[in-house]
């Protein structure tokens, strides 16, 4: 990619560090929407070994690409997210990938195909991913910041996406036991609190 090409997607992408999502981080701040990619696509690396059959260079890049669409309308959390949302996020960032240069716009418009399909292992094995850090992300923050439907969601939220693999099934069974205790520890601390 050219200089000035690549500086205008970088500033594009760039949005996605100030966009922020509905979880807090562990350090009590939101998270942006560059913060979850990354740790997506960390995700998908550290489980490459685990999944040899699949090219994990594409799904991390779907990692890498998947929320780029949040960088024109912000992140709405997937509880709220309506289905024009969805088709509003979609028209701009489809609007701004074919302004980019080739080969990276029919690559990306690809990926993105193949992604909202999700009939590929890769695009399987992203979304339950992505699915799956959102969870663990709010594991990590505190629960005053979580909403009400937040204690169910997190008890099940990804086990659709993580259900075609016991890897991605042992692992959200993995992170309901964080949530299970999470919410315990609140529960005791809480009734302590109110008995003293």
């Amino acid at each position: 990619m050219e200089p000035q090409a690549l500086l205008s997607a970088l500033h594009v992408a760039e949005r996605l560090k100030d966009a922020t999502r509905h979880c807090y981080t562990s350090g009590g701040r939101h998270e942006s929407v560059a913060e979850h990619s990354w740790r997506l696509a960390l995700m998908a690396f550290w489980l490459r070994d685990d999944f040899p059959e699949l090219d994990m260079d594409k799904v991390i890049r779907m990692c890498l690409i998947h929320d780029l669409g949040e960088a024109f309308t912000g992140d709405v959390p997937s509880f709220l997210k309506t289905k024009n949302d969805e088709v509003r996020e979609e028209a701009l960032l489809s609007a701004w990938v074919r302004t980019l240069p080739e080969p990276f716009a029919s690559e990306m418009d690809a990926l993105y195909r193949e992604m909202a399909a999700r009939q590929t292992p890769e695009a399987k094995l992203y979304k339950a991913l992505d699915n799956l850090e959102a969870v663990i992300q709010h594991n990590e923050s505190d629960l005053s910041t979580w909403s009400e439907n937040e204690f169910t969601l997190n008890l099940r939220y990804g086990y659709d996406k993580a259900a075609w693999s016991p890897i991605l099934t042992a692992l959200r069974d993995a992170v309901r036991e964080e949530t299970e205790q999470k919410i315990q520890a609140y529960r005791e601390n809480t009734e302590h609190e109110a008995s003293v």
